[in-house]
């Protein structure tokens, strides 16, 4: 049996996004053990569930004092005496883990930077230099996205960019008319959409604006309000806050929009961001408008698949040009060639491919120092 045990910042049930993508699929050849980010609890201890194929670890621990990351790494030791975990590999999603995971011995290390968490709002001001340190560590580096990687790829010998795929079949289903979910049903048309987490990086401003300016337009967004105040948010009739729906629900959703948004500000936490939305938006057959993003832009604007806009004027210069285009067979056409060879099986097998290059290295400096030795 091989194993892997990967840390991160997120909750397994949070938003269902790249880790849950890439490991329900690397499950199939390993038993993957997901470290959520420990949390305060009753007492020091670990709660283990599978979902989706994925053993997803709750560490807690009762109180955080200076003892709290040797609590965390006993916790774990116990957990891999218990499934009699030996050789494995260790992937991470946040540095902030190696602090309760230095003592730990895998045989390969990866880390898959989805984001430039340093930008986001309450970063751990040390989150920089374990950063550095688990590039000294790690064996083979992923970034979420090409400007991710362009920013990074001066830091490790073996980085290489993969940028979040797409699940077609699944956002292709929003193609098919469908059953209108009940509380978006009463809402009326022009719908514009928006679906992922609400947080520093939502362009709360543009939504105000274009809210203002075209009342009879209906804004629609989904998911959770994170780090920010729901307070702050604009409120107005023609703007709907939904929350959090499924994974398996959003194409319900979607299927009834007539755009489909990508909200971002222009700041830092957003400078080096790949939104996985763009390319579910896209195979969902919805036409995209978004706020300048350079993983946006570059490839998907430059191909004329994404609408990129710059304020509130040019929001609604292109949202009327869409409304009044009924012919779109052609960017439908362009937009399926485009996707054609993109999907999340195929960016597995080119990280557990290169996952298991290491390995063939590890063996050859093997061989190699055995005839050294031997001579």
């Amino acid at each position: 049996m091989k194993y892997l045990l990967c840390f991160s910042h997120l909750s397994w049930n949070f938003v269902y996004q790249r880790p849950q993508h890439l490991l329900t699929r690397f499950s199939k050849h390993y038993q993957v053990f997901y470290f959520e980010e420990p949390k305060i609890g009753d007492s020091d201890r670990y709660i283990v569930n599978v979902q989706d194929g994925t053993y997803i670890v709750e560490l807690l621990v009762s109180n955080h004092d200076e003892t709290t990351n040797e609590r965390i790494q006993n916790l774990i030791k116990e957990l891999l005496e218990e499934y009699n975990i030996e050789n494995y590999i260790s992937w991470y999603y946040t540095p902030m883990a190696l602090q309760f995971t230095r003592e730990l011995h895998p045989e390969k290390i990866v880390y898959d930077s989805m984001d430039e968490l340093s930008a986001f709002k309450f970063a751990p001001p040390q989150l920089l230099q374990l950063e550095n340190e688990l590039f000294r560590k790690a064996d083979v580096v992923f970034t979420g996205g090409n400007s991710l990687y362009q920013a990074k790829k001066n830091r490790h010998h073996n980085i290489h960019a993969m940028p979040s795929s797409i699940d077609k079949l699944h956002f292709g289903q929003a193609r098919a008319i469908q059953e209108e979910p009940a509380d978006q049903k009463p809402i009326s048309s022009p719908k514009l959409g928006f679906f992922g987490v609400v947080d520093e990086r939502f362009d709360i401003e543009l939504l105000r604006e274009v809210s203002a300016k075209r009342p009879d337009w209906q804004f629609i967004i989904i998911g959770p309000v994170v780090k920010i105040s729901p307070e702050d948010l604009p409120r107005a009739s023609n703007i709907h806050y939904l929350g959090p729906k499924t994974y398996s629900e959003l194409p319900q959703y979607i299927s009834h929009w007539d755009i489909a948004l990508i909200l971002f500000a222009l700041n830092e936490s957003t400078e080096f961001i790949s939104p996985t939305k763009t390319p579910e938006y896209l195979a969902a057959g919805k036409p995209v408008i978004s706020t300048a993003i350079k993983d946006v832009i570059n490839p998907y604007g430059n191909a004329g698949l994404v609408h990129i806009i710059s304020d509130s004027e040019s929001f609604i210069s292109t949202a009327e040009k869409i409304f009044a285009d009924d012919e779109r067979d052609h960017w439908q056409r362009t937009v399926d060639h485009f996707l054609e060879d993109d999907s999340w099986d195929n960016t597995f097998n080119k990280m557990n491919a290169l996952i298991d290059a290491v390995k063939v290295v590890n063996e050859l400096d093997t061989n190699t120092q055995k005839q050294i030795n031997h001579v």
